[in-house]
């Protein structure tokens, strides 16, 4: 017995940490269409996935706080389980490695070599674009995929994107999950995020309780079809957008009829209304504060995206549509300039196109 588990971690170190289930063919991988991993349930993978490192890609807004989650509760950062990192600025790195200078944290120079050094890696970029070309570059993600590889993809995207991923992933052997976040800036710091998940559901199962626990507080999974967590996101997010965008304006208007602002938050508060939203953004918009936890460009697009969802499916969007134009306006506004700010800052756009006295010297 001894003389086994020796053996395994001989195996282990050459491979960089990859799961010994990467060494099995790759159609014992992939059945029938579905992604799966031999011995995925038995003790034994689990024993050999807890000695594997982690990866993590993108520490920016929200991966920061992913990042540090995963550290701070243990699931990675150990010297037989280090994470590993890799982000476009460099200096994200750096800060990661300085804020837990007792955990091992790996740095490396490309996204390739983080998925080739992992048997899990979690991605988190913020736009489309920085997906793709991570993804898809010569030092990128897909770059470094092969059997036994897995990619936890954590970002906002197009449907098509992720199907796309989940293909090029797949068949190269590797496993592919979509899990986008309900959730910004603090809930990720805090591991109070919401994960959508989609795809291996073996993967997911292997996560759910070390992974997401740790930077989550809960986990759905809507099935091995991938692109249906993309479109529980586009839904949760244009929701969102609509509540805001309509609660400016309310607030717009009772400061425009002379009501004290935050007394109508208090008392929106104390109804039906209420709602975790607009008691944390209320005070700041009032004042001005739009210190970005949710970049409104980043809104704006998730809007965008769920427009496009509504009119492929069918379905009546006027209300979501009007409030995706405002935030679109407002994105675009180059006096006002609030695309990086917090997606509260639709405010200043409902504000620069009233008319009332209050709005004209605000």
């Amino acid at each position: 017995m001894m003389k086994n588990l020796a053996l395994l971690t001989v195996v282990l170190a050459i491979q960089s940490f990859t799961p010994v289930w990467a060494f099995q063919p790759v159609k014992t991988m992939i059945r029938g269409g579905r992604q799966t991993s031999p011995r995925s349930t038995s003790s034994y993978n689990a024993i050999i996935l807890k000695m594997s490192a982690t990866g993590f890609i993108g520490l920016g807004i929200m991966g920061e706080g992913m990042a540090a989650c995963l550290l701070s509760e243990g699931v990675a950062g150990s010297e037989e389980n280090p994470l590993v990192v890799w982000n476009r600025t460099g200096s994200k790195c750096a800060a990661l490695v300085e804020k837990f200078p007792n955990k091992k944290v790996i740095v490396k120079s490309t996204a390739k070599e983080v998925v080739e050094s992992c048997g899990i890696t979690y991605s988190m970029l913020s736009t489309p674009e920085a997906s793709k070309i991570v993804f898809e570059g010569e030092t990128g993600v897909l770059a470094g995929i092969g059997a036994g590889k897995s990619i936890v993809d954590c970002a906002t995207l197009a449907e098509a994107d992720m199907v796309r991923m989940n293909e090029a992933v797949v068949a190269k052997g590797g496993r592919f999950m979509e899990a986008p976040v309900s959730g910004s800036k603090a809930p990720a710091a805090n591991g109070v995020l919401v994960f959508l998940c989609a795809g291996s559901k073996d993967l997911f199962e292997e996560i759910k309780d070390n992974g997401l626990t740790a930077m989550g507080k809960a986990s759905h999974f809507f099935g091995e079809t991938v692109g249906f967590g993309t479109r529980a996101k586009l839904v949760v997010n244009s929701l969102m957008g609509t509540m805001l965008a309509a609660f400016g304006e309310g607030i717009a208007l009772s400061e425009s009829v002379g009501l004290d602002p935050s007394k109508m938050i208090e008392v929106i508060g104390q109804g039906a209304l209420q709602s975790p939203l607009y008691n944390l953004k209320g005070p700041k918009m009032i004042v001005k504060d739009h210190a970005p936890n949710f970049p409104l460009k980043h809104a704006h697009k998730d809007m965008a995206l769920a427009c496009d969802m509504a009119k492929e499916a069918g379905v009546e969007y006027s209300v979501i549509e009007q409030a995706e134009k405002m935030f679109r306006a407002a994105r675009e506004d180059a006096d006002l300039n609030v695309a990086d700010e917090d997606f509260s800052a639709v405010f200043e756009k409902i504000h620069k196109q009233s008319t009332s006295e209050f709005s004209k010297k605000r």
